[in-house]
């Protein structure tokens, strides 16, 4: 199995490594797939479903 690094989930969906990083400390990246030590690890078919369905850009996630 090919697992994701935060730099390679922020190359695959355009983003920077920083918004990828707050995502994760904000709790906005799905769980890992995988973690070893510190490292973390995420499939690609994680990344691409998460991808498909979190909000687009500006959306209101606090409102019901």
């Amino acid at each position: 199995r090919v697992y994701l690094s935060r730099g390679e989930i922020a190359e695959r969906l355009g983003l920077s490594l920083d918004t990828i990083k707050s995502y994760d400390k904000r709790g906005y990246l799905p769980a890992p797939d995988a973690k070893i030590g510190r490292n973390c690890g995420w499939l690609p078919e994680t990344v691409d479903t998460w991808q498909a369905n979190r909000p687009g850009r500006g959306a209101r996630t606090d409102l019901p």
